[in-house]
């Protein structure tokens, strides 16, 4: 039995093979970058190129990509309301804006190239790589084309098979040229993101020794609320004697305070509170003990830390929370997520209670729910399938927009009553990746036949159609977004990741989660427009 017969009979076995050489050859860096987890479409495209009996079955496909947008849509929902709330009219108009000249650009090259409107739809759906769309005009074409519906129908495939890559490609493309022309330093925007996105603050510590006469007898609390420090004190030092400060804590001079912050922000404090100092405090164990401990008690999770009232039932502080790579400072409004390493600064007899309460189990803060996350994926599919009327033309959300968008609300609900829609962090992480790599493996491996049999010498015309597309829209809305409505570039990375391979690169390239935020933000506006845009592109060039 030759590979290809094998391969052919075990569908699985091709999965994983393509998956195995697909991320081995997206961690090849040439010079200085990668392809990340997209080799594995392109991999995929090889395989299916090899043999049309290579397939793998769709419902492998609809997994991974349900697994996918749900899983970001719980992570990113909090964000993804508080920008609308913050910059909702902007960043819509701006989304909006951008998919109508996507579709403008489509007309132009329709009339420019001599195609046919079910050639330049499927054009316009893969370089946008929105398979509903393309599903959205077929069976438009299918109730509308009698007798020639096949044949159009199949002009819309191939328009979309041979412009799919290169939607992947052209934006990664796109992606890099942008950053070099607009002179992009991640580091510094990273820096000046990190207040209104969660990611790696780079925390540090600094005792500080009060010698501003002017701040005698003021509590802590005023000074939070006059000054606006985004900082937790978390050690005092009087006459020698080792305490735990709160926010009636009242300075007096020659105080030592410990204060944990972001570089910048521990500065700012200084220059208000007196002068750095050295001390021993932060390794003088002798009173207080400090101990990270786990939360895997779901009774905690998605609450405040305010509301667990922490202050009245333990002599402690709360410095710090470790989530996944991020160091995030414990404030008042900070909402407890399963899997949160805590590092508390408390007596050994509280810290035993602290461990007890919070729960300090790795395995059990590792664990997936499967009742909340089987119930939102199924809430997610049945408002997916949904049929949203506008007028003749009719829609659903499917299996992407559904469960993005549940996954959205659930993560910003974080809970109901007992229920923990949120999963921890390591586990979110995880299922991520898993359906990513089943999504583009099944992409891949599916299209790739369709592909190479539909290359011929017209095939140009179709590429390099979908290659201005993808292109022109993409430079365009990094260049506009950046220089124009003044989003951050990291945020605009993610608007343009119209597929997960690309948000996976952006975020690579980017060395931070801000293009998750964005990808959610455009997605379920994206994912309505584009079957919109595409059935209209249709209807409007094969009447005219």
């Amino acid at each position: 039995m030759n590979t290809v017969s094998t391969l052919t009979e075990n569908p699985i076995l091709l999965l994983f093979v393509v998956a195995s050489i697909g991320y081995f050859l997206g961690n090849i860096k040439l010079g200085g970058n990668s392809l990340g987890v997209a080799a594995v479409l392109f991999t995929g495209i090889f395989f299916g190129a090899i043999d049309p009996a290579l397939k793998i079955p769709d419902t492998i496909f609809v997994l991974g990509l349900v697994l996918f947008v749900y899983s970001i849509g719980l992570n990113s929902g909090p964000a993804f309301f508080d920008s609308y709330k913050n910059n909702g009219l902007r960043d819509f108009s701006f989304l909006i804006s951008m998919l109508i000249l996507s579709g403008l650009i489509a007309v132009g090259l329709f009339w420019l190239f001599d195609l046919t409107p079910a050639i330049i739809t499927g054009i316009y759906s893969g370089s946008t790589t929105n398979t509903p769309s393309l599903a959205g005009v077929i069976d438009y074409i299918n109730s509308s084309c009698g007798d020639e519906a096949g044949d159009v129908s199949n002009q819309a495939v191939i328009g979309y098979s041979l412009s799919y890559p290169i939607g992947v490609l052209g934006s990664i493309f796109a992606i890099i040229i942008m950053e070099k022309v607009l002179k992009v330093d991640y580091n510094k925007e990273k820096q000046q993101l990190r207040k209104q996105y969660p990611m790696d603050k780079f925390l540090s510590s600094a005792l500080i020794k009060i010698t501003n006469d002017k701040l005698n007898g003021q509590s802590l609390r005023d000074l939070m609320a006059h000054y606006e420090w985004d900082v937790v004190f978390s050690r005092l030092i009087r006459d020698g004697q080792n305490s735990l400060p709160n926010w009636d804590t009242v300075l007096e001079k020659d105080d030592l305070i410990m204060v944990v912050g972001a570089e910048d922000d521990i500065v700012a404090v200084i220059n208000e509170l007196g002068e750095r100092a050295t001390s021993n405090v932060e390794f003088d164990r002798s009173t207080f003990d400090v101990r990270r401990i786990f939360l895997s008690n779901a009774d905690l999770a998605g609450r405040t830390l305010a509301s667990l009232n922490l202050g009245k039932k333990f002599n402690a502080v709360i410095s710090r929370i470790r989530r996944g790579d991020i160091d995030m400072l414990a404030m008042d409004d900070t909402v407890l997520e399963l899997g949160d390493r805590i590092r508390f600064i408390a007596q050994r007899k509280d810290l035993r209670a602290l461990s007890e309460y919070f729960g300090d189990s790795y395995t059990e803060s590792s664990k997936v729910d499967l009742f909340s996350f089987g119930l939102g994926i199924g809430l997610g599919l049945i408002l997916g399938n949904l049929e949203i009327g506008f007028g003749s033309v009719s829609f659903s959300l499917g299996y992407a927009g559904g469960p993005l968008i549940m996954g959205l609300i659930l993560g910003t609900l974080r809970r109901t009553g007992p229920v923990v829609w949120t999963l921890p962090y390591s586990a979110n992480i995880t299922l991520q990746q898993i359906g990513l790599i089943l999504l583009l493996a099944c992409v891949g491996v599916n299209s790739g036949n369709a592909f190479i049999s539909s290359l011929s010498l017209d095939s140009i015309w179709i590429i390099l159609a979908g290659t201005i597309i993808t292109i022109l829209t993409a430079c365009a809305a990094l260049f506009i977004g950046y220089k124009i409505v003044k989003l951050p570039f990291s945020l605009l990375l993610g608007i343009v990741s119209n597929q997960p391979a690309i948000l996976d690169f952006a975020k690579a390239r980017s060395n931070n989660r801000v293009p998750e935020f964005g990808y959610s933000m455009m997605f379920p506006i994206a994912s309505v427009m584009k079957i919109l845009i595409a059935q209209i592109l249709f209807v409007v060039l094969a009447s005219g």
